[in-house]
């Protein structure tokens, strides 16, 4: 049984030790970067809270993550009249200007492999890809089944080769063809990915995941 002075303790190498992905993990889900260090803030107010419960340090980051994720949905939730109103304003000034980058091939190139995921699919590789989680520690952080979380992973790689070969002899090929099963993406498609992320709030995946 640790003591109160343990949990104390634990906290603090937790702490130090992830900080810094949990921010970066929120400053992906989040349009503001003041928002995302919002969201960490709270995260960590809860995980004081509730020091107790943090697991060993090699379990915490993922608890963490499931702690952010649960702050992240609460502050979606809280803000969905702003993000519809910046969205609905967004949509007038794209009708005065069109943003020049939105125009580049590699970017339209990047849309169209987007849009053949769904927001699971996405969730799944991004944790994967982009935090470096492997399926098991994804699945913990979801809530969800590691073979689950296997198989939508696959679905989600083979849905972006599908995405290359559907552009196959157009100019976007051979930067479609970067997109290795191997999760070797460029930059641009994570840019655009974290933007697609942090226009979705996080969502309860276990039961479109068929999990209990």
């Amino acid at each position: 049984m640790r003591s109160g002075a343990d949990h104390e303790e634990h906290f603090r190498r937790v702490y130090a030790a992830s900080f810094e992905p949990l921010l970066a993990y929120a400053v992906r889900r989040v349009e503001q970067p003041a928002d995302a260090a919002d969201i960490v803030a709270e995260t960590f107010l809860v995980a004081w809270r509730r020091r107790r419960e943090i697991p060993a340090d090699g379990e915490a980051r993922l608890w963490l993550y499931g702690v952010a994720r649960r702050v992240l949905a609460n502050h979606h939730r809280g803000d969905v009249r702003r993000e519809r109103l910046g969205l609905r304003l967004r949509q007038r000034l794209t009708a005065f200007a069109t943003d020049p980058a939105a125009e580049v091939p590699e970017r339209l190139a990047v849309r169209a492999a987007l849009a053949r995921l769904s927001e699971l699919d996405r969730e799944v590789l991004l944790l994967n890809a982009r935090e470096g989680l492997e399926p098991r520690e994804a699945a913990q952080v979801l809530g969800v089944s590691a073979a689950a979380v296997r198989t939508r992973l696959s679905r989600a790689r083979a849905r972006l080769t599908k995405a290359a070969d559907a552009l196959r002899g157009s100019h976007q090929w051979k930067f479609l063809q970067r997109m290795s099963k191997d999760g070797d993406y460029p930059e641009v498609f994570w840019e655009m990915a974290d933007e697609t992320a942090a226009g979705n709030p996080p969502a309860d995946y276990r039961e479109a995941l068929g999990c209990p």
